[in-house]
C-alpha cells in the first residue's frame, strides 16, 4: 500500500500567551483530499494552532511543514502564498463593498485592477465546487450563510488548497448546513485539505474522514472518522466519561409570566427589526426561540430587558399575585427597582455582558454592588461567587483575578451564564447561552437551564443548535423577518418543519 506522505505537519508546537500556554508540544498531520475534524473543549487550543498555520500568531517552539519543506509563516500572506487560508468564526467583510470588491481587496495584481475578469474567475470557482455568488451584490445585502461564502470563495481565489473553517456552520440552518458540506465534498474531491473546528459532533461524524482531539493544549489522538461515535470522541475530549442526555422534565405549574402583544421595533435608522410579535413567556418552562441570525432574537431579549426603544405594542409582567405590570419604557434599573427579577445573558459577552479588563470577581459585583449598605463595597460575596461559579462550571482560567478578556469565549460565556443564573431570576432571558461551548460544557448550562425551570424560573432559550432546541425546549417560537412564523410543541415537531418555518413566514400552528 503506497505512503500517503501529509501536505502540512506540525511538530512539537507549542505557544504561550504569558503564564497560559495555549498548546504544549503539539504534533499532528494533515493529508491530501480529506476533511480533518479538530476537537476539544473550550480553551483546548483549537483555534490558536490554528492561527499559528494561517499567520495569526507565531509559534513559540516547534516547526511547520508544508509539502515537505519547513516554513516560516509570519502573516496570513505567507499562509496564502504556501496555499494556506482560514476562514474565521467572525468574518473580515467590508459591508458597502460588493462580494468581488471583497473578494480580491489587498491582492496585488499587474495594472489596473479589472473588476469583470475578478468576476468571471469568481464564477468559474464557484461553478467548480457548487457556491452561489453574485460577484456584484453588496455584503450588507447578504444573509449569513451569503457572507460566509464569500468568505470562502475569498480563500479559494487567494489559490489556499489547505482551508481552515471554525465553527462554519454555528449560525446556519439544516439545510444552509447541507448545502455548505456538498460543497467540502466537492472541495475534497478536487484534493483540497480541509480542517473543520467545530463542537456539533454530529456534524463531525457526518463530514469528516478523521477526527484530532486536544485536551488542555495538548494533543491526545487522532481516530478515523467511521470508527468513532459521539460518546468515545466527548469522553477523549474530556478525559472522563460524560453523560450526554438532555433532560426534559414536564413544565412546572406553567402560567403567563411575560406577555407580549403586537410589538413592533424599529431600528435607530428606521428599519423594522420585530413586526407585530405576541405570545406569552411561562413560568415552569423553557421557551425556544429559533431563527437565523439577524431575525429579531436580538431585539426582542433587549426588548423585555428594558435595553431597546419600543415602537408599538406592549410588555407585561405578571407578579405572584397576577397583576399585570407594564415593563414598556423601563430600563434594566427601574425593572430591578420595581421588584422584578430578571436576569439576562446577552449575545454581546464582552460588550454587554461584562467588562474585559475586570477580573472574575469584579465582575461577579457587577450585578450586585447597588445592593451595598453603606459606602463600601462587599468584596467578600462576589470572590465567593466568582469560586463557586469558576468550580460548578469548570471555568478554565489561572484565578479569579485573571482579566475576563484573557479567558477563551467559552469560558467568558461560563463566567457570564453563572453570574446571571446565581441572581436567582423570575425570568431568565439566554441569547446563545452555549455558542461557542464544548460539548462537556454544553451539557453543564443545560442542566443548569433545567434546574431553574424546575424551580418555577420562566426560561427562554435563543439557540441556534436545532437539534438542542428539539430536545431541551417545551415550546419553540420561529422567527422569520422580524415576524412569529409559528409557535410549536418542542417534544412533537421535528428539524425539517423547524428549519422550514426559519425561511418562511408560513409554518406551525401559532398557539400560545
Amino acid at each position: 500500500m503506497e505512503e500517503r506522505i501529509p501536505v502540512l505537519q506540525l511538530k512539537n508546537i507549542t505557544k504561550r500567551f504569558g503564564e497560559i500556554t495555549a498548546n504544549e508540544d503539539v504534533s499532528l498531520d494533515v493529508y491530501q483530499g480529506e476533511i480533518l475534524a479538530l476537537l476539544g473543549e473550550n480553551g483546548s487550543g483549537k483555534t490558536t494552532l490554528m492561527n499559528m498555520i494561517s499567520g495569526i500568531y507565531f509559534p513559540d517552539e516547534g516547526e511547520i511543514i508544508v509539502r515537505g519543506q519547513k516554513v516560516s509563516i509570519t502573516c496570513p500572506k505567507d499562509a496564502y502564498d504556501l496555499g494556506v487560508g482560514m476562514v474565521h468564526q467572525h468574518f473580515k467583510l467590508v459591508d458597502v463593498l460588493t462580494a468581488a470588491e471583497n473578494i480580491v481587496l489587498g491582492l496585488k495584481e499587474k495594472g489596473a485592477l479589472d473588476i469583470k475578469a475578478a468576476s468571471a474567475r469568481i464564477k468559474e470557482i464557484c461553478d467548480r465546487y457548487g457556491f452561489s455568488v453574485d460577484p456584484n451584490q453588496k455584503i450588507y445585502n447578504m444573509s449569513v450563510s451569503q457572507k460566509q461564502t464569500v468568505e470562502i470563495v475569498k480563500v479559494l481565489y487567494r489559490g489556499a488548497d489547505i482551508l481552515v473553517l471554525d465553527e462554519p456552520t454555528a449560525v446556519l440552518t439544516p439545510q444552509e448546513t447541507e448545502k455548505l458540506f456538498n460543497v467540502m465534498r466537492n472541495m475534497k474531491a478536487d484534493g483540497k485539505s480541509i480542517i473543520i473546528i467545530t463542537h456539533k459532533l454530529h456534524e463531525v461524524l457526518e463530514i469528516s474522514d478523521r477526527v484530532a482531539i486536544l485536551r488542555k493544549g495538548k494533543y491526545i489522538c487522532d481516530v478515523v472518522t467511521k470508527d468513532a461515535n459521539t460518546q468515545e470522541l466527548t469522553d477523549a475530549m474530556v478525559g472522563r466519561s460524560v453523560a450526554l442526555n438532555i433532560e426534559r422534565p414536564d413544565p412546572v405549574d406553567p402560567s403567563p409570566k411575560i406577555v407580549i402583544e403586537g410589538l413592533t421595533v424599529k431600528s435607530s435608522d428606521g428599519v423594522t427589526k420585530l413586526k407585530d410579535v405576541s405570545f406569552n413567556i411561562n413560568s415552569g418552562e423553557i421557551l425556544g426561540i429559533a431563527g437565523i441570525s439577524g431575525n429579531g432574537q436580538k431585539e426582542l431579549l433587549e426588548s423585555i430587558a428594558g435595553l431597546q426603544r419600543v415602537s408599538k405594542g406592549s410588555i407585561s409582567y405578571i407578579d405572584d399575585d397576577g397583576k399585570s405590570i407594564s415593563l414598556i419604557g423601563m430600563d434594566p434599573l427601574e425593572i430591578s427597582n420595581m421588584g422584578i427579577s430578571l436576569s439576562f445573558v446577552p449575545e454581546d459577552r464582552l460588550g454587554m455582558g461584562l467588562v474585559g479588563n475586570m477580573d472574575l470577581s469584579q465582575n461577579m459585583a457587577l450585578r450586585s454592588f447597588r445592593n451595598n449598605k453603606g459606602i463600601f463595597v462587599d468584596k467578600k460575596s462576589p470572590h465567593i461567587l466568582a469560586e463557586h461559579v469558576v468550580e460548578e462550571l469548570e471555568v478554565n482560567t489561572p484565578g479569579i483575578s485573571t482579566q475576563v478578556r484573557k479567558l477563551s469565549g467559552g469560558n467568558v460565556q461560563k463566567v457570564l451564564v453563572g453570574r446571571e443564573i446565581a441572581a436567582s431570576p423570575k425570568v431568565l432571558l439566554t441569547a446563545y447561552a452555549v455558542r461557542g461551548l464544548d460539548i462537556n460544557s454544553s451539557y453543564t448550562i443545560y442542566d443548569l437551564l433545567n434546574k431553574q425551570k424546575k424551580k418555577g424560573v420562566a426560561v427562554v432559550y435563543v439557540g441556534e443548535d436545532l437539534d438542542v432546541l428539539l430536545e431541551l425546549c417545551d415550546r419553540i417560537l420561529v422567527l422569520c423577518g422580524g415576524q412569529v412564523s409559528g409557535i410549536v410543541d418542542g417534544r412533537s415537531t421535528n428539524k425539517k418543519e423547524v428549519g422550514l418555518m426559519m425561511t418562511s413566514l408560513t409554518g406551525g400552528d401559532d398557539n400560545e
